[in-house]
């Protein structure tokens, strides 16, 4: 699919090519399709010349690559499938010293999650071929449900063919640099943790906007999810778990997880009242994006003309802990918003007086800390500093810091990292069973409140700009705007 084309195998050939990959290592693609080895090979190597511009010089490498991969077709529910599979991987154990330990990817729709987890254990390729010296692991991708009990449900199924240390639900956003470094900025350096309270933070916005709408198909499957399952669930709440989270015992996975499923803990525990007063939602209208006129929400193939599905959700919320007691969350994410970009911005307190004047409209007097997620991935803190001349006015500056400057590489696409982790066995990235639940606990009570016969329709807001103004409305009781991105 789309999925392994643009992101998984160029991942792998990444790591091949880095060296970070046994000799031995394979690739067996599977799906319904009816593919030869050399047609699924073809189609892979016009992918990888695609999405990484494969230089002619690193045609050797390309070619061995390929010649690790190979295809087999059937039905994901059919255990007469599953035959083959076996036979392909056991004789790859044989040819090529894989010694039976296997990664099981689901990159796949949802509605085949179960019938493969199922499969995988009639067949007995869930569990390891060696016991006690292999390993089988599973990833598997968003989304993990669509409401708390479809994940609880999920969730008994696969827990009950797999143990946790074998489970990898992936969340790409926890593979980038960026966000792996919110713990890095907060607990390796002695200057951000000491003010990373209710003490000296103000406020604290997280934005994930998209320039893109439902290009490529997307519609029909958005109309079911909306930016809440899309977006909230799964990239939004691990950054605001990664934020709001107690320092860890140490770095191994289970004490980073521990501390962010305490986080998911507190979240408010909103009826429909609370969630019609703090979380806005929004369809976008026909507009322009750089000067191209693009359709409505409403209008996008696949969607339903009727539909209340919101493509823009912007909430407020407050932690329930020692940490952050009275400190607003707000989080937005939408599409068909002006650019792309993903960023946390950490607001401190202003100053307790007023002694300087301030240069600049709109311009308030708080320290920002802004993590750039993408693009241009990378952090910025900024101050205050004197105009040069007589009079006492200061103007904001900023210290910033970039991946691709400070260490003369751009950073590895994320998959890479996640990727190599399941490899290793490594599942700190990588979202736990309570963590899952958790999150959907929280976001299923707005799902469920928006079901209710007096909840507010869906606001408008024009395709090209930054969104409703219901959601500028969450911030002025605190006082606050939304940053200018």
């Amino acid at each position: 699919g789309d999925l392994t084309s643009r992101k998984l195998v160029p991942a792998l050939y990444y790591l091949y090519r880095e060296g970070m990959l046994p000799e031995g290592f394979s690739v067996v693609g599977a799906a319904r399709s009816t593919y030869s080895d050399d047609e699924f090979r073809s189609d892979l190597r016009g992918a990888l010349k695609k999405y990484l511009k494969v230089p002619a010089e690193d045609e050797p490498f390309l070619d061995r690559f390929l010649e690790k991969v190979s295809y087999i077709s059937g039905n994901f529910g059919e255990r007469d499938s599953y035959q083959g599979l076996i036979q392909r991987l056991d004789s790859l154990d044989e040819q090529r010293g894989t010694q039976g330990n296997r990664l099981f990817y689901m990159s796949t729709p949802p509605s085949f999650f179960a019938p493969i987890v199922n499969s995988l254990r009639e067949t007995g390729l869930a569990n390891p071929k060696f016991p006690g010296k292999s390993w089988t692991r599973v990833v598997i991708e968003k989304p993990f449900g669509h409401d708390l009990e479809s994940a609880r449900e999920l969730n008994r199924l696969v827990m009950s063919v797999f143990s946790e240390d074998q489970v990898y639900r992936i969340d790409h956003y926890l593979g980038k640099e960026t966000v792996q470094n919110i713990l890095a900025f907060r607990f390796g350096n002695s200057i951000f943790e000491p003010i990373w309270n209710r003490r000296h933070v103000a406020a604290v916005q997280i934005t994930v906007a998209e320039e893109v709408g439902m290009a490529g198909g997307r519609g029909s499957y958005y109309d079911t999810a909306g930016a809440i399952r899309d977006m909230v669930q799964n990239h939004m709440m691990q950054l605001l778990s990664l934020v709001a989270m107690e320092p860890p015992v140490d770095l191994s996975a289970d004490a980073v997880r521990n501390e962010k499923v305490k986080v998911l803990q507190t979240l408010p525990d909103w009826k429909p009242d609370d969630v019609y007063r703090n979380v806005v939602r929004a369809q976008y209208t026909a507009g322009s994006i750089e000067g191209v006129e693009v359709p409505g929400y409403l209008q996008e193939k696949g969607v339903a003309p009727d539909s209340k599905t919101a493509p823009y959700v912007a909430m407020r919320l407050v932690l329930n802990t020692w940490r952050w007691a009275g400190v607003p969350f707000f989080l937005r994410t939408g599409k068909r918003l002006p650019k792309r970009a993903t960023e946390i911005a950490i607001q401190l307190h202003r100053p307790p007086t007023e002694l300087f004047e301030l240069e600049g409209d709109g311009h308030s007097g708080a320290n920002q800390l802004v993590m750039r997620i993408q693009p241009n991935e990378g952090a910025s803190l900024s101050f205050e500093a004197k105009i040069p001349g007589s009079r006492r006015r200061l103007q904001e500056v900023r210290m910033d810091f970039r991946y691709g400057t400070a260490f003369a590489v751009p950073p590895p696409e994320a998959y890479e990292r996640l990727l190599l982790d399941v490899m290793l066995g490594d599942p700190t990235l990588f979202t736990r069973t309570d963590e899952v639940e958790s999150a959907w606990r929280f976001i299923t009570a707005i799902l469920d409140a928006w079901q209710q016969p007096g909840a507010p329709p869906p606001v408008n807001y024009v395709a090209g700009s930054w969104g409703p103004e219901a959601a500028d409305e969450l911030l002025k009781a605190d006082g606050s705007k939304w940053r200018r991105l």
